[in-house]
């Protein structure tokens, strides 16, 4: 049989280990060494929150920068005309011949004599 196998008995170890875990950090004596490292890295996080927080308020920044910039160019750009395009229109003739067009390696789907060529036939080209 197990040691343990009701929720019951599971919950009482829990409570057990929590209490003995209790226990210990009350027993034990000083702190000190703890409390130093917790200062520390209390500082250390304040300080990296400081710089982060003004690295981004800096971004801020130059992006209203760039915003106010990139609407001062579209205020210019709009004053400036420019001029329309020269566009000559001309008719397109087709002069070449639809036979000229095909390509000299393109092979016509149907045979001089009529039959309609397969999907596997390799034989030479006419």
């Amino acid at each position: 049989m197990p040691l343990f196998s009701t929720p019951t008995q599971f919950a009482a170890l829990a409570l057990v280990f929590v209490a003995g875990w209790l226990f210990g950090l009350a027993s034990h004596p000083g702190g000190k060494k703890w409390k130093a490292r917790y200062l520390a890295e209390r500082d250390a996080h304040g300080a990296a929150k400081k710089d982060s927080d003004l690295r981004a308020a800096a971004a801020e920044k130059r992006a209203v920068e760039a915003e106010h910039e990139n609407a001062r160019l579209v205020k210019e750009a709009a004053v400036v005309p420019v001029a329309a395009p020269v566009v000559e229109r001309r008719p397109v003739i087709d002069t070449v011949a639809r036979s000229e067009v095909r390509p000299a390696y393109a092979r016509p789907a149907y045979r001089a004599d009529g039959t309609k060529r397969g999907w596997f036939d390799f034989d030479q080209r006419r």
